[in-house]
């Protein structure tokens, strides 16, 4: 019985706590850093304070405005992709969302500005019934690493109403959680990571599958897309 749950835990991507034997790791299960830091919020529900346009020196003019304590992308506003004025090694990142009926967005960590375009890995955010994208198969759907690996038995909430997310970097290891299990667990410089990117639209980009400070992005994919109760904690 060993066996078949490590065999479980290598298929579904997230390491199984003793005792579980379920489909995805419990948030009272997750592994902990030994000295995180303090949550830090990284919206304050009223500005924009902390975030600015990408490759750009200020917050967008149109498309992003902040309607009843949530960061709103209006569908069709433009304005592009936003990140985070700090950059981010370690780190545990929550996160609230609620994608529009048809509509398709994300968030991109292991970004680079200097590539000129926005490129990195992605926690795919996407109404999983309606979008196209998302009928191509599970790696472009809801908690994926976007176009790459996918979730593990999601649970998602449909369009319209709030999901909470969570992105775990610590070290090599990355966790994309959603409602309160481990969906996604992967490894950088992992074999199995190499094989995903070999097989993904990603696969001649020489950063991607990498790791190094990076900012936190919220895309513009041009559909409406609210984030709200955004925090991070730095890990040690």
């Amino acid at each position: 019985m060993k066996s078949r749950a490590l065999l479980l835990a290598a298929m579904l991507g997230c390491s199984l706590s003793p005792g579980l034997t379920g489909p995805g790791v419990r948030a009272a299960d997750a592994p902990k850093s030994t000295q995180p830091g303090p949550w830090t919020p990284l919206f304050d529900g009223r500005t924009t304070a902390g975030w600015r346009g990408f490759g750009k020196a200020a917050f967008p003019e149109k498309g992003w405005i902040v309607k009843d304590g949530w960061l709103t992308h209006v569908a069709q506003g433009g304005g592009g992709d936003l990140v985070t004025e700090r950059r981010f090694t370690d780190f545990e990142f929550e996160f609230e969302w609620r994608i529009a009926p048809g509509g398709n967005s994300g968030v991109k960590y292991f970004i680079d500005e200097a590539r000129k375009a926005p490129i990195g890995h992605e926690y795919q955010i996407i109404d999983d019934a309606a979008h196209p994208d998302a009928k191509i198969g599970p790696k472009r759907q809801t908690a994926a690493l976007y176009d790459a690996l996918p979730a593990q038995a999601p649970r998602v909430k449909p369009a319209g109403q709030v999901n909470v997310s969570a992105i775990r970097v610590q070290g090599d290891s990355v966790e994309h959680w959603l409602n309160g299990e481990c969906v996604l667990r992967y490894r950088i410089g992992s074999p199995e990571l190499a094989a995903a990117k070999a097989a993904s639209k990603f696969k001649g980009e020489a950063r991607w599958g990498t790791r190094f400070p990076t900012p936190i992005l919220l895309q513009d994919h041009g559909d409406g897309v609210e984030f709200r109760n955004l925090r991070l904690r730095e890990l040690h």
